[in-house]
């Protein structure tokens, strides 16, 4: 048991100086931009802080809400972008309800009858398996 305190101490001094390593950026003469933790000899080296995060930079072309708010023509497009996303999750949910119960309807009954020409008849039972795994596929792809 100490042994195994002394082993993972001696781990984690060892990470804290790993990370505590000063990094160092420059370019050479090809253009081509180096990191390494010894800066090279006889060529201008930046030292590079690994503790601060990266600066943020500013979305381009990201609008200030109450601008947007301000612009009929922006709202007008974001209302009818809404409406299709709405209408679309609909369409969604309503696909995957019926997939649902038909996969349902192909697990429960074995004799099931499908449509052709105007006329029902009785799948077999790979065209029925068939079905069952196509609904599954479909419901997979389609429905969260």
């Amino acid at each position: 048991m100490r042994l195994t305190c002394l082993v993972a101490s001696v781990m984690l001094a060892a990470m804290g100086s790993l990370q505590a390593a000063q990094v160092y950026k420059w370019v050479d003469a090809n253009g081509v931009t180096h990191f390494d933790a010894k800066p090279p000899t006889g060529q201008a080296a930046t030292p590079i802080d690994t503790h601060a995060p990266p600066p943020a930079s500013p979305a381009k072309g990201s609008q200030n809400e109450d601008d947007v708010d301000n612009d009929p023509e922006q709202k007008a497009a974001n209302d009818r972008v809404r409406q299709q996303v709405t209408e679309q999750e609909a369409q969604t949910k309503e696909f995957c309800d019926q997939a649902r119960t038909n996969l349902a309807q192909l697990n429960n009954n074995p004799r099931v009858r499908q449509e052709v020409d105007g006329e029902l008849r009785r799948l077999t039972e790979e065209e029925r398996q068939a079905k069952i795994t196509e609904t599954r596929k479909a419901i997979a792809d389609q429905c969260h």
